[in-house]
Formats: C-alpha cells, sequence, structure tokens
C-alpha cells in the first residue's frame, strides 16, 4: 500500500502564524499598560542591543520624547555625527604610518590606538594569524659537471670559492709525489683533483 508522503507532512507541517498565536503574548512594559507589546523600542546609547517592548501607542509615546544624543555636549555630538561617515572607524592620511602613533595615559586615546591597531592588523590579514615562516633562499643549480666536480675533491654542492681553494691545496699536499717521497700511485687521483679545480675556479662564485 502506497502512502502519500505530502499528507504525512501536512499534519506535522506549523503554520508560523499558528505557532505565534499559541505563544503566550508580552504584555506591554509602560507602567500600568496592559496591552499586548507589539514593538521594540531602543533602551539608549549605552545600551544599542536592549530594548523595551510597548504597544503601539505608547511606543509612538516613546519615540517623540527618545534622544540618543541625551547627556551629549554639542561637541560630543558634533564629533558623534563625523564619525558616523566613516561608520565609526578610524582613518588616516595617505602613506601616514599609524604605528608611529604614540599612545598617551588617557582612555579615549588609548582606545582610538587600539583600534587603530585591530583594524590595521585586519587590513593587512594579520588579526589572529600564525606567524610567516622564512622564506629559505632558493638553492644554487648545480649542473653534472659541477657535481662531479665537487665529488671529486669531497665538497658539497654549498661549497665557496674558499672553501674549494682550501681544499684543493689540502688535496695536493696529500697526494703529490714529492710530499710522499716519489711515490706515483696517487698521481691519477692528482690529475683528477687538478682538473676539478680548474673547472670550479671558473663557476663557481
Amino acid at each position: 500500500m502506497l502512502i502519500d508522503p505530502s499528507e504525512i507532512f501536512d499534519s506535522i507541517r506549523i503554520n508560523k502564524q499558528e505557532a505565534q498565536e499559541r505563544q503566550p503574548a508580552a504584555l506591554c512594559e509602560w507602567p500600568g499598560c496592559q496591552n499586548k507589546a507589539t514593538h521594540p523600542a531602543p533602551k539608549g546609547r549605552d545600551n544599542v542591543r536592549a530594548y523595551w517592548h510597548f504597544c503601539i501607542d505608547h511606543v509612538r509615546q516613546y519615540n517623540q520624547s527618545y534622544n540618543f544624543f541625551s547627556g551629549m555636549d554639542a561637541e560630543a555630538v558634533a564629533r558623534y555625527q563625523q564619525d558616523a561617515l566613516t561608520g565609526h572607524r578610524p582613518t588616516w592620511r595617505i602613506g601616514e604610518n599609524i604605528s608611529a602613533h604614540k599612545m598617551t595615559g588617557s582612555t579615549a586615546n588609548f582606545e582610538d590606538d587600539w583600534h587603530a591597531l585591530c583594524t590595521h592588523l585586519e587590513l593587512n590579514g594579520r588579526a589572529g594569524a600564525r606567524p610567516r615562516a622564512k622564506v629559505k633562499p632558493e638553492a644554487r643549480k648545480i649542473f653534472n659537471a659541477e657535481g662531479k666536480a665537487l665529488q671529486v675533491m669531497g665538497l658539497n654542492a654549498n661549497a665557496t670559492l674558499g672553501d674549494i681553494k682550501a681544499k684543493y691545496k689540502a688535496l695536493v699536499k696529500q697526494h703529490h709525489p714529492d710530499a710522499n717521497g716519489g711515490d706515483r700511485s696517487t698521481e691519477d687521483r692528482l690529475v683528477e683533483i687538478i682538473k676539478a679545480y680548474q673547472y670550479l675556479k671558473t663557476v663557481v662564485r
């Protein structure tokens, strides 16, 4: 027997309006009012995320007397309005180094500098980021002939010209017949060392 799934879904589907009607309606927070609270109203500048809940009549009355700038002098209001043009985010002149700004002991300046630092880190993608790994210098390319020459002299790819010269002097003393009482058994080895040294002098700087 086939079951129509639409019948099952219709039986469990909740109408949004019905769900709202089932909830107990909050009462207006105006003293002495027993009407339903249908409209939120901001509690004030220092508590922007908190709201009163009034009926339509009392929210209108509240809004007529509400003043966001209450308690602020004219200079503070002008400064707030000026900052509102940039979304209350710090701004700098082009080319100005914000890291050169020195913090003073006042709370206002400390907060300004703190916001400036946070914004600077965000703009440069460094907020909460791990320290960057040091970039290793690119290794010098070693070709076959150079690799073989270095191997003959017993040196690695990082050998400098000074290393090559010092190694060459040591090897010549070791394998030269004059240093071995006229023994020429290592003469072929000495020839390889000389050829390797002559080549490396031209490619290693």
